[in-house]
Parts: structure tokens; C-alpha cells; sequence
């Protein structure tokens, strides 16, 4: 059976088995040194990419399936003016049943193809009454309300107890507030919590977290975050606010309608996204 040692190492060897059939599938003009990881319902950016080129998840040895509505299941490769990226056009949730390591198995894989800079965007509930459907909210930090997190027994990957007092980089999240300026748009900040899921919130759930500094709420993105904090990412995230969350008067919510106004915020999101990448430096 092996030893939990050589348990533990199995991860690594599937990430790198994928991480060598995407060089070898992809016509890559050049190595890309920004991810973008896309959300509920906002995958239709990644259509914009010229030079295009895609690897659906199915064709990658060992890459988990996009199970849920709205998550195309495609890695893609393009360009965005002068800048290559590499795109994860879904991404996959605890709540669909996959472990913590296969949550984050596109993010390592993507800092094993030599990305250094990571902007992971999600469909979000409001939770900070001043915030409305149809903004963005850059994260500045997040709670971890899930339960688990994906270093458990992980013996592989430096470091083991990565710092998080910085998870988020402040110099990409001041960038993206500049260039929304530039795009006539204007970003939101606050605090992201990652709750399990599948269900939504109840009254009760969304005052203990607002009371706990949350101001933004999702099923996703915090597992990402750790595990590209501890292979040495710079981080950006963009919650794309589909719902509001008011204690007092919450209004039945669902996930068609989450991924509608998500897929309406898609234009701002799109102008967002490629103006951000065409202002990044081409290394962190």
C-alpha cells in the first residue's frame, strides 16, 4: 500500500505529469507569467484572447472535471496585447466533492508552467450593506471559513507555513484600482469569506459574518489563494458581486440567477481584465 509518505507524494507526481503534457500540447509562443483563473459565470472573457489556443480539462492527465453550470472546463493560452496569459476557464469547488489538493491542482499547476502573477476572480454576495450587485470589489484579505485547508499533511512544496499578512499584493491591487479609473469604472474593497457550501447563507450565517469583517461572500477562491501564496504567487482577486446579503431582508437568491448577473457584468469585467494585464510587467 505504501508508506503515507509515498501517499503524500502522489499529488506532485500528477501535477507535474500535467504540467509536461501542457508544454507538450500547447503551442506556446512564449512563456506566460500571468494566470487567470475565472469564475461563476464569468468565463466569457477569456474568449477574447488573440493567438489563441485550449486544452479542455478532460484531455490533461490527472486535471480534476468542471462539474458545475457556467465553468467551461478549458485551459487557455492567448494573448492580450504585448502579454501571454494562461487562463483556468473554471475552476473546482469542495462542495462538488473534490479535496483540498484537487481544488487547487490548476493553481499549482499553472506556478509549475512558471506563472508568477495569479488574478483569480469570483462571483461574490454582497455582505457590506454600502456594496451593490454589478460592482467589483478588489479582496484585499479573506477568512477561511471552510473548514479545511489545502497544506494539510502536504510534503511537498516550500514553504509549509507560508506567511499570509500579505496574502493579497498591494501593488497589484492599487494597479487595478488605477487602471479601472483609467476604464471609467471604480472598484470596490473589502474582505472576501470562503464559506463550503453548496448551500447559501441563511439570516443568522450572513450577520455572524458580517460581524466577523466579512464584506464579501463565495464558495471558492480561498483554497486557491493559500496554495498560490505557498508557491510564491502575487496575488490579485476580483469579486464580481452578483447578489446582496441583508440580514434583515434577505431575498431568495439562486445559482441561475448568480451566474445572470455575473454573465452581465461580463463587458466591465472584460474591459477590467484586459486593460489590467496589458499594464502588468511582464515579470513580477
Amino acid at each position: 500500500m505504501g508508506t503515507p509518505r509515498d501517499q503524500q507524494h502522489s499529488p506532485q507526481t500528477s501535477t507535474l505529469t500535467a504540467v509536461d503534457a501542457l508544454r507538450s500540447l500547447f503551442p506556446v509562443r512564449r512563456a506566460p507569467c500571468v494566470g487567470i483563473i475565472l469564475g461563476t459565470g464569468l468565463g466569457q472573457w477569456a474568449e477574447s484572447l488573440t493567438e489563441p489556443a485550449s486544452i479542455a480539462y478532460e484531455d490533461i492527465p490527472g486535471f480534476p472535471r468542471s462539474t458545475v453550470q457556467s465553468h467551461a472546463g478549458f485551459v487557455r493560452y492567448g494573448m492580450v496585447g504585448a502579454q501571454s496569459v494562461l487562463v483556468l476557464q473554471g475552476r473546482f469547488h469542495l462542495y462538488e466533492g473534490y479535496t483540498p489538493e484537487q481544488v487547487c491542482f490548476g493553481v499549482r499547476t499553472l506556478a509549475l508552467l512558471g506563472i508568477k502573477q495569479l488574478i483569480i476572480t469570483n462571483a461574490a454576495g454582497a455582505l457590506n450593506p454600502l456594496f451593490h450587485p454589478g460592482e467589483i470589489m478588489a479582496v484585499c484579505d479573506q477568512i477561511n471559513l471552510t473548514g479545511c485547508n489545502p497544506l494539510l499533511g502536504l510534503k511537498w512544496g516550500e514553504p509549509l507555513f507560508p506567511d499570509m499578512s500579505q496574502l493579497f499584493s498591494p501593488r497589484l491591487r492599487d494597479l487595478a484600482h488605477a487602471v479601472a479609473a483609467d476604464c471609467g469604472l471604480r472598484l470596490q474593497e473589502g474582505v472576501y469569506v470562503g464559506i463550503l457550501g453548496p448551500s447559501l447563507e441563511t439570516p443568522a450565517e450572513t450577520r455572524a459574518y458580517r460581524m466577523l469583517g466579512g464584506d464579501a461572500i463565495g464558495m471558492s477562491t480561498v483554497m486557491e489563494t493559500i496554495a498560490a501564496r505557498q508557491m510564491g504567487m502575487e496575488l490579485l482577486g476580483l469579486s464580481c458581486l452578483t447578489n446582496k446579503n441583508l440580514p434583515d431582508c434577505m431575498a431568495p437568491t439562486c445559482l441561475e440567477e448568480i451566474i445572470a448577473v455575473g454573465q452581465a457584468m461580463a463587458p466591465q469585467l472584460s474591459r477590467l481584465l484586459s486593460a489590467l494585464v496589458a499594464s502588468m510587467p511582464s515579470h513580477a
